[in-house]
């Protein structure tokens, strides 16, 4: 199976080549960029993120887990952007690998909160460096200062948009555009199953 972080640098164009024969965009199509450039993430992410549990949004899940440290199950779901019955779910296939557990919370014994063990917390850390060589890859055609600021800027423009709608599914959403790009109902992998999109969002 090829590597997609070599056929992501392989295929992505350089900064200012023009698009591929047939798909050129109009000036200032943003979103047709975002949607290439989506497209492609998807694409190396469905590789490195294809053992864990859920893939993309076990991974996201995990690294809330790990780096926000949320007080309990309900504000993981609220920071997630992920319905309470599809977050219980995604916890339940965390922790079947060994990756979270559920312990008391010291300051309200009846309930829980999730804390990633300590293979959690090593699995995260390797899995965050194939992300990042990944990513690195979709953005080759760029310098690195110009993917820092592109990396910037999307940060800012998404804590901004979640501001406004702080319901919003990420993986949900990053599924319903594969989908109107062509690649299925199932962007992410339909059902909760299999790489990067065993998401569960599928009847969320």
């Amino acid at each position: 199976m090829a590597d997609p972080e070599r056929s992501a640098t392989a295929s992505t164009p350089a900064t200012g080549s023009g698009s591929a024969p047939g798909t050129a965009p109009a000036d200032g199509d943003l979103g047709w960029a975002l949607a290439l450039v989506l497209r492609r993430w998807h694409e190396a992410a469905e590789f490195v993120l294809s053992h864990l549990p859920l893939g993309a949004r076990g991974y996201h899940v995990l690294h809330a887990v790990v780096h926000e440290e949320p007080p309990n199950q309900a504000a993981l779901a609220a920071h997630s952007g992920i319905d309470r019955t599809v977050m219980t779910y995604v916890i339940d296939a965390l922790e079947s690998e060994g990756l979270v557990e559920r312990v008391p919370d010291p300051a309200d014994r009846r309930a829980r909160r999730v804390v990633a063990t300590a293979r959690g917390r090593t699995e995260l850390a390797e899995t965050e460096r194939r992300v990042h060589r990944a990513e690195e890859a979709v953005l080759s055609g760029l310098s690195e200062s110009e993917r820092a600021v592109f990396a910037d800027l999307a940060q800012r423009a998404a804590r901004l948009i979640r501001t406004e709608s702080p319901a919003t599914d990420p993986c949900a959403a990053v599924r319903e555009v594969l989908a109107a790009d062509g690649l299925g109902p199932g962007g992410l992998g339909p059902g909760g199953t299999g790489g990067t999109g065993g998401d569960a969002t599928a009847g969320a």
